[in-house]
């Protein structure tokens, strides 16, 4: 089984081991690392891997091979890696909760990376997996080629949903999940929008097919023991992103992309976008019709969009084009004037600040060349 160990905590009067569980895929000098998020296991990441890839089938695993890149490469291909986080899957689970923060789970993150004898990788993380690369990009960020954040928020309060009748209902139902059976029926509603999952498949709609994948899926991994769910729980209260990281994130010299689901009832999308504000000219923000697992519910425009961000950072696009070009984005585009304003600030040396705004109806203005709403 490929593990790797990435730190130790004390136990008592011993100190044990923390080990995660990592697949890797496809071949190529171009490397790309996948974070999942909350209680997530690593072939959450399927539709991506197959994307980005080609296949499903893991690579060999018998040896490490020295870093492709630094030995010539190997084709134009890509090697994806994804590995359970500490606390989930068939990693190690740390007892306390002070094992676990979005830092030190960036650490995880950078120690796989020695393992494999990746120097730089493109690096994409999904909700609380989000958390974690942004802790990753700020640590390290001449070890990251691009930055995509998916379904992300800062971490804190904004971990909390909206808060309706709808949302308390599934709270209480996720924490008193105790069966593989249980636990699918809430993640279905949490995951996905209603009309996707009344979709027909067949003969059946989406939602009974999902289920059943979901309860297979959970039932080989088994269900997240309590110390591990309380401990991730905590790596996302206690996240965030300082203004220094930001600067630091902004200035590193890689693009970033925010992706996020529109109808996303955990990760709510005004907190994404502020994100993304925050990292302009480097980032662009792609809203998509989809809900908190836009990855699978809009797999070709994810993958469309992590394939552009690839590119981009390949033909070493310059930041204020990659944030000012247009998003190909699910539903009914719609175009608006916008206005471009070119703000010198010379305060303490500070570095030339360009901003993209657009006027939304005439009152708003909103940080993209074209704003997608299917609601409009």
């Amino acid at each position: 089984m490929p593990y790797c160990e990435v730190g130790r905590y004390a136990d008592g009067d011993k100190w044990e081991g923390v080990r995660v569980y990592y697949r890797r895929y496809g071949r190529g000098a171009t490397k790309v690392l996948l974070i999942i998020g909350l209680a997530g296991t690593h072939d959450s990441w399927g539709p991506q891997i197959k994307g980005l890839t080609g296949s499903l089938e893991p690579a060999d695993d018998e040896a490490l091979r020295p870093d492709e890149e630094a030995a010539g490469g190997d084709g134009d291909g890509i090697e994806v890696c994804c590995f359970d986080n500490r606390g989930a899957g068939r990693s190690s689970v740390p007892p306390n909760k002070s094992y676990y923060s979005t830092a030190i789970m960036a650490t995880d993150a950078l120690a796989l990376m020695d393992h494999l004898g990746w120097k730089k990788a493109h690096v994409f993380g999904h909700s609380m997996g989000a958390m974690i690369a942004c802790k990753l990009a700020a640590i390290a960020p001449h070890r990251l080629c691009s930055l995509a954040l998916l379904n992300v928020t800062g971490g804190g309060f904004q971990c909390f949903p909206k808060v309706d009748g709808q949302m308390l209902s599934l709270a209480f139902r996720f924490l008193r999940a105790k069966t593989p059976e249980e636990r699918a029926l809430v993640d279905l509603e949490t995951h996905y929008t209603k009309e996707y999952l009344e979709e027909t498949v067949g003969s059946c709609t989406r939602r009974m097919v999902l289920y059943q994948e979901y309860v297979k899926g959970i039932s080989s991994t088994g269900m997240q023991s309590n110390c591990g769910f309380e401990g991730q729980i905590n790596a996302c209260w206690t996240h965030n992103m300082t203004t220094k990281e930001l600067d630091t994130i902004r200035s590193a010299g890689f693009l970033v992309s925010v992706i996020h689901g529109r109808y996303d009832i955990i990760a709510q999308l005004c907190h994404a976008k502020r994100l993304a504000e925050s990292l302009l000219p480097v980032a662009r923000m792609v809203e998509l019709h989809g809900a908190h697992l836009v990855s699978h519910e809009r797999p070709d425009e994810v993958n469309n969009a992590l394939m552009d961000l690839i590119k981009a950072t390949g033909s070493a696009m310059k930041p204020e084009e990659w944030s000012a070009q247009p998003e190909n984005t699910s539903g009914k585009l719609k175009k608006t004037k916008h206005l471009r304003f070119l703000f010198k600030a010379n305060c303490s040396g500070s570095n030339l600040l360009r901003c993209v705004l657009i006027r939304d109806r005439g009152t708003h203005f909103r940080e993209a060349h074209y704003r997608h709403d299917a609601n409009r």
